[in-house]
Formats: C-alpha cells, structure tokens, sequence
C-alpha cells in the first residue's frame, strides 16, 4: 500500500526543516499572536473564576473563541493568498467580536469586578488595533480566485 512512495523524492530535509522554523518564529513572534495568547490567558483566569453553572454555560464558547483569534491568525500568516487571509480575517473579526461582547453579558450578571473584564476588552481593544494595521498591509494582488468569488472583485 505505501510503496507507491518514494523516499528520496519529495523527501523532508534539512532546509524544508529550517523553512518551517523560521515560518513558524514569524507567526508566534507576530504583535498579533502575542496579545491573542494575552487575550487566550486573560480568558482562562476569567472563565477559571466563575461559578460552576456560569462556566458550564459560558465557559466554552469564550475559550473557543480565544482560541480561534490565534489560530485563524496563524492560519491567514501561512497562506500567501489573500482572499485566504481575508477570510481568516473575517473568523478573527467575529471571535473578537463576540468574546468582547460576552465581558458584557458577565458584567450583566456581576461574575466579575468591572477592572476583571475591563483588562480583557482593553486587549481586545489592542487587538483590533494591530489588526487593522496588518489588514492594511495586505497585498489583494496576491490572490486567486477559489470560485465563490469572495474577496475577489
């Protein structure tokens, strides 16, 4: 079954190995990477000091969505294209979005002292500023069309 591959063609070597760590660096060295992995760790201490039914309700979807910002972030930084990167950047966007909105919905519900949750929107906020300073350095010349025509006119 596998010997349809040859192992010195297309095989993994040194340079293919240097390539990935200095992609790799280049993501998470990122500004952004940086304040997503403050906003995932701003997260964590708050979704680990509410009350059972809170984090059993809220919990998750404020982990997922810090969770995502760094990953789609990593994602777009890999791809060259930039309808991919915009498309990532709409996911960014959206997690963002609602994670903020759910520091709201616990200052509805008295979970936290109002500093608590201001310290993750204030990251967010930073967040959003890196953001649209990266957006900005997008090429859109550097795109192919996928055929749904998203980003592409």
């Amino acid at each position: 079954m596998w010997d349809d591959f040859d192992d010195e063609e297309g095989a993994w070597d040194e340079e293919d190995e240097s390539s990935f760590r200095k992609e790799h660096e280049k993501i998470f060295n990122h500004p952004l990477m940086k304040k997503a992995k403050d906003i995932l760790a701003l997260t964590r201490a708050l979704v680990g000091s509410l009350d059972e039914a809170r984090r059993e309700l809220y919990g998750s979807i404020m982990l997922q969505d810090a969770m995502l910002i760094s990953s789609k972030f990593a994602a777009a930084e890999s791809s060259a294209d930039y309808v991919s990167k915009m498309e990532k950047a709409v996911f960014i966007k959206v997690h963002a979005k609602n994670l903020n909105g759910m520091t709201y919905q616990l200052a509805m519900e008295e979970t936290h002292a109002e500093e608590h949750l201001e310290l993750l929107r204030a990251a967010i906020e930073e967040y959003r500023i890196l953001f649209k300073e990266w957006l900005s350095q997008l090429d859109p010349n550097e795109k192919t069309d996928d055929g749904w025509g998203v980003f592409t006119s």
